[in-house]
């Protein structure tokens, strides 16, 4: 299928290219921190009492089933190399049965020519698709309008609100974030589509998620630090180079974000990305709770390579998560999160009592 007429560079500083140029060139990755992940032991069992064959990894996130606990996460869109990357991305996730997260689309609303890099859903007509805008959109005055268009024009089912002070600080750009909150709870209540939040890669924490008690979010993927830096990608794009290596190596690693998180917000479903590699990162992830999982860096190059590569890189990954939940002893990937969830409920009733 032809790839979509879109411009090569639609905004003057071309900064969607350079984003993906430099995460494709450069060293990216927190060089100081790591997800914490590794720290996570999984209760390995010799006699699991369960098939391999029979291992279920299908769950439900945003409403929509999913063949796996995983998420293709929020890359790129708006010139014609990521219209490229996102065609690849949404064949392979309807190849896949797991979910789509869109880039950005600010750029999308702001720049109508862009639109046709977001328009994935010929490809992709069964996936859980999920837009994606700023919380500094909602403060500058996007509202339920702007909101309802990224969702509508692309089709998507859901739309991810993304948290990302640290990057627009280094990039020079939206850092009033005062209102932040009334702004998100003001739009959860008046569109009629779930929103989560995102961070893009320094994590949610605890005092995040205590400001997001109150209000009816969907879901929360915390994105935690260890993975791509987003402070170290925008001082490349800036700079060339990093020159405030301390401030790239911010943040609240994946494993500590989804226990803070799920402290504080129990009923609210998490994703875990931020530094996901691996089947076994997943099953570490569902073993603290998390409903699921994203994967967004590691994915550029096989989409760049086309949707057979992509489809690879997943089926590999859910390949070692089979394996894993295996020797964990659980029959499914739900099974290992619901067993989490009542680990913790049973020691808050132990604190109560």
């Amino acid at each position: 299928m032809p790839e979509p007429d879109v411009p090569e560079r639609p905004t003057p500083t071309g900064r969607k290219r350079r984003h993906l140029e430099v995460c494709l060139g450069e060293d990216v990755d927190f060089q100081t921190r790591t997800t914490g992940l590794e720290d996570v032991e999984l209760p390995y069992h010799a006699l699991p009492g369960t098939r391999l064959a029979d291992i279920d990894l299908s769950c439900t996130v945003l409403g929509r089933r999913l063949r796996a606990p995983l998420l293709i996460g929020a890359m790129t869109g708006g010139e014609r190399l990521g219209a490229r990357i996102n065609r690849s991305l949404a064949e392979a996730a309807q190849r896949c049965g797991v979910g789509f997260m869109l880039g950005s689309q600010r750029v999308m609303l702001e720049h109508p020519r862009t639109r046709p890099s977001f328009l994935v859903r010929d490809l992709a007509p069964d996936v859980l698709l999920v837009g994606n805008l700023g919380i500094g959109q909602l403060i500058a005055g996007y509202g339920a309008d702007e909101a309802t268009a990224a969702v509508e024009l692309v089709g998507a089912d859901a739309l991810a609100i993304h948290l990302n002070p640290l990057q627009e600080a280094v990039q020079g750009g939206d850092t009033d974030l005062r209102q932040g909150r009334d702004h998100l709870a003001a739009l959860v209540e008046a569109v009629p589509f779930p929103v989560m939040v995102k961070e893009v890669g320094h994590g949610i924490g605890r005092a995040t998620a205590r400001q997001l008690r109150g209000i009816d979010l969907a879901a929360i993927d915390v994105a935690g630090a260890g993975g791509t830096s987003w402070a170290r990608v925008e001082q490349f794009v800036k700079d060339g180079e990093v020159r405030a290596p301390a401030l790239a190596e911010l943040g609240v690693p994946t494993a500590r974000a989804l226990i803070e998180v799920g402290a504080e917000l129990p009923d609210v479903p998490r994703i875990a990305s931020g530094g996901i590699r691996t089947g076994v990162d997943v099953a570490r992830a569902l073993s603290l709770g998390a409903s699921a999982a994203a994967v967004a860096r590691p994915l550029l190059e096989p989409a760049l390579q086309g949707p057979d590569a992509v489809v690879a890189w997943i089926e590999a990954l859910l390949d070692e998560l089979r394996i894993a939940l295996f020797v964990t002893g659980v029959g499914s990937a739900g099974e290992l999160t619901r067993r989490e969830r009542a680990d913790v409920a049973d020691a808050t009733r132990a604190e109560v009592t």
